[in-house]
């Protein structure tokens, strides 16, 4: 992906030169609970706030203020990058294809752990989106973990998972995931994972059509990149990540989808570029 040199966005909150804000849980999801949603975090994907969102925390810093590398210098000005284009694009296709205007994400960038009013973001939950904030948080640590664990590798990879959490702003900005995640409290947990797996699959669809129109608006896209955007979808699906883990795939413990179906949906939306393409809530087979 060309991205050297070119804009960034004004939405960017960095944390990553302050002290880490660990929280303490004192509603909701919490002690225990808080650490079984980070370990089934870490190796079923991305977007915790479902399980996180009622929980109220208590915040205070704890350690020394984190180094800012060279490296974490270049991922955040990735990042920036990337997120301005998706706020480009998806204010054109709000317009074109609902005639609604969007209102962009803000970013948080942070090392080690930060607090949300989601829970704790932390290296181990992965990137996620909050919509009590509006905001994605994502330390960049997790791209090394995608490289090198996870078997995600390349610009475009990184690129994706930006503009997966960039997703769910989306279906904020719609008003599909308040939607979603009201029907899934009131669900049994069978019924509430398969709506996760809706949501996540429709992200996954939305992060397509952002990258086709990365590719017909700015002309970034390198040889190689959507290949690398659709393994990443492939790496992260909830079959492969427990097999990875040493389990035996288990369906109905599913939050996120297969791979099959990560990388499927992210292709529907690479070749549609339309909305209308990646209702998966109305689908019969995902």
């Amino acid at each position: 992906m060309e991205w050297r040199g070119r804009r960034g966005s004004g939405n960017i909150e960095d944390r990553r030169g302050v002290r880490g804000v660990r929280g303490a849980s004192v509603g909701g999801v919490g002690g225990i609970g808080v650490i079984a949603v980070v370990v089934i975090g870490y190796f079923l994907g991305f977007d915790l706030t479902p399980l996180l969102n009622d929980s109220q925390t208590q915040t205070q810093q704890t350690g020394a203020p984190a180094q800012i590398t060279d490296a974490d210098k270049q991922a955040g000005q990735f990042v920036s990058v990337v997120l301005a284009d998706t706020e480009e694009i998806w204010a054109g296709v709000f317009k074109q294809q609902i005639g609604e205007t969007y209102t962009p994400a803000k970013l948080v960038l942070f090392k080690g752990v930060t607090q949300s009013p989601c829970g704790d973001a932390s290296g181990a939950t992965g990137p996620f989106y909050c919509p009590g904030d509006k905001k994605v948080y994502l330390d960049t640590d997790f791209f090394t973990t995608m490289s090198r664990q996870l078997g995600a590798e390349g610009d475009f990879a990184m690129a994706y998972v930006v503009a997966h959490e960039i997703g769910h702003h989306v279906q904020d900005e719609m008003g599909i995931l308040s939607q979603a995640n009201d029907v899934r409290g009131r669900s049994s947990e069978a019924d509430a994972n398969e709506i996760s797996v809706r949501i996540e699959l429709q992200a996954d669809c939305l992060a397509g059509i952002w990258a086709r129109e990365a590719q017909n608006t700015f002309g970034s896209i390198e040889k190689g990149d959507f290949e690398e955007a659709v393994n990443a979808a492939k790496q992260i699906g909830d079959d492969t990540l427990q097999r990875s883990a040493g389990r035996v795939p288990m369906p109905e413990s599913f939050t996120h989808g297969t791979s099959a179906q990560r990388s499927t949906w992210f292709v529907k939306g690479l070749n549609s570029g339309q909305l209308s393409a990646c209702d998966t809530f109305s689908a019969s087979n995902l």
